[in-house]
């Protein structure tokens, strides 16, 4: 969960109206209903990779022509703040450097913060308390949750006070028969998973950094994950949310209700925000169902142009029981061989397809998918692949899209992006990205899913 608080007219504007299934409550003291003038530092309106080297100097930090902005004029952590934070959290404001490293730097290591403070609240009741006090005292606050984003956006700029969900752990309510599931932020999105198969629900969202991220920033970044194709984005299925705002007031829209006309929908300023209007500390989505049966196929093309001919016919023939289909290219495949060591299932090919099933009749989905590949393979879509119908085997194919961003953290210093493009030019970025680069680049990969991609 990335970001920092910064002031929003239109949402100020819309508080006054507020649907009547959200509540605003207020911290210890009153404050106006007006957003305070000064908010947490922007840190998710960097652009790009920056390098964040400073120089020190007699007026504190300066940063390098190439950093982020110049540090806004935010107060500094006193003696008498440490104070306050320790006694609101005992034992969970931390201060030491080693045990701040991890949170200060981002998961592919390209960008480093500069916090000296990590507070650790366990109740939306601490976040509040803190978020209020920090507006009181003009402090910087940077949001994060599993610190598993790939664009640099959830560590700090400079000395932000890092505000952890890690501690918000906990699963408040599931109902069995809506599938509704009402959680803290700071759930792990395995963790969920793991609940609800035991119920025999599943997660909308599931992505390769499931084992760390956080369902507060999943939903603060509004990422899409392998299941996107079938289940959407987050923005259908995330049903209520209970958000902190900048000065401490507590917005409770955690509604369980799948329809709801009435009034504004605010929990949708909230999703995508990167912690820029708030803290979400709670969480309400719709689960599907857990489908009985599961096929996972990966096969090969010789060009991309082949490969979006075989998602056309994958959503043609598939249908209904269709619900991921990603792609990797053969520099992705020759890095997982070199770094990971996993082998190539099938013979070597330009592009890579793993195309998800999932279904409630396996007869059914089999014939569907047997059809289907018989299809592909005759009208030379594809020129090779292999089918998986079993958790280990499933696992193992997976992993081949799963573990590219791990692959590439091996081969050096990366530059990752994530970006939306009509499908039909998806890999021209890839293309066009190479030939600016020439050999100043060591490799250039595209992944990711049909609908986006990522370099």
């Amino acid at each position: 969960m990335a970001g920092i608080l910064h002031t929003t007219l239109g949402l100020r504007t819309a508080l006054r109206y507020l649907s009547p299934h959200c509540t605003l409550s207020s911290p210890a003291r009153r404050l106006p209903l007006d957003f305070p003038r000064q908010f947490l530092s922007p840190s998710s309106g960097r652009c790009g990779v920056c390098s964040r080297k400073l120089h020190a100097g007699a007026d504190g930090p300066k940063p390098s022509p190439a950093a982020a902005p110049e540090r806004l004029p935010f107060s500094r952590v006193t003696q008498e703040d440490l104070a306050f934070f320790r006694k609101t959290l005992p034992g969970r404001a931390i201060t030491d450097p080693d045990l701040l490293e991890a949170n200060n730097v981002d998961w592919l290591k390209s960008v480093r913060g500069f916090s000296e403070l990590l507070l650790r609240p366990q109740t939306t009741e601490e976040v509040s308390q803190i978020l209020s006090y920090c507006n009181s005292r003009n402090l910087a606050v940077n949001p994060q949750g599993g610190n598993t984003g790939l664009v640099g956006g959830s560590v700090p700029v400079y000395d932000e006070i890092i505000l952890s969900t890690a501690l918000m752990n906990n699963i408040l309510t599931f109902d069995g028969v809506s599938g509704i599931l009402t959680c803290q932020a700071g759930c792990v999105l395995e963790n969920l998973s793991l609940y609800l198969e035991e119920r025999d629900y599943i997660m909308p969202l599931d992505l390769g950094a499931k084992g760390s991220c956080h369902i507060g920033g999943n939903v603060a970044t509004n990422a899409g994950g392998l299941r996107l194709l079938r289940y959407g984005s987050l923005r259908g299925t995330v049903l209520g949310l209970e958000v902190v705002l900048a000065d401490g007031r507590v917005l409770d829209c955690l509604a369980t209700l799948r329809k709801d006309n009435t009034g504004y929908d605010l929990k949708q300023l909230f999703i995508g925000s990167e912690g820029t209007l708030g803290v979400i500390t709670a969480v309400s989505i719709l689960c599907p169902r857990k489908p009985k049966a599961v096929n996972v196929v990966f096969l090969g093309c010789e060009t991309f142009e082949q490969l979006l001919q075989t998602f056309q016919l994958c959503r043609g023939m598939l249908g209904e029981i269709l619900s991921a289909f990603e792609f990797l290219d053969r520099g992705c495949m020759s890095l997982l061989n070199t770094h990971l060591k996993l082998p190539n299932p099938i013979t070597d090919c330009p592009f890579y397809i793993v195309i998800e099933t999932a279904g409630s009749n396996p007869t059914h989905d089999e014939e569907k998918l047997h059809n289907f590949l018989e299809e592909a393979m005759t009208s030379s879509m594809v020129t090779d692949g292999t089918v998986a119908t079993e958790d280990t085997k499933i696992k193992a194919l997976w992993s081949m899209r799963e573990r590219v961003t791990e692959a590439l953290t091996h081969d050096g210093f990366t530059y990752k992006y994530d970006i939306s493009l009509p499908v039909e030019r998806i890999y021209q970025l890839v293309t066009d990205m190479k030939e600016h680069l020439g050999d100043r680049a060591k490799n250039v990969v595209g992944y990711g899913h049909a609908t986006g991609t990522s370099t």
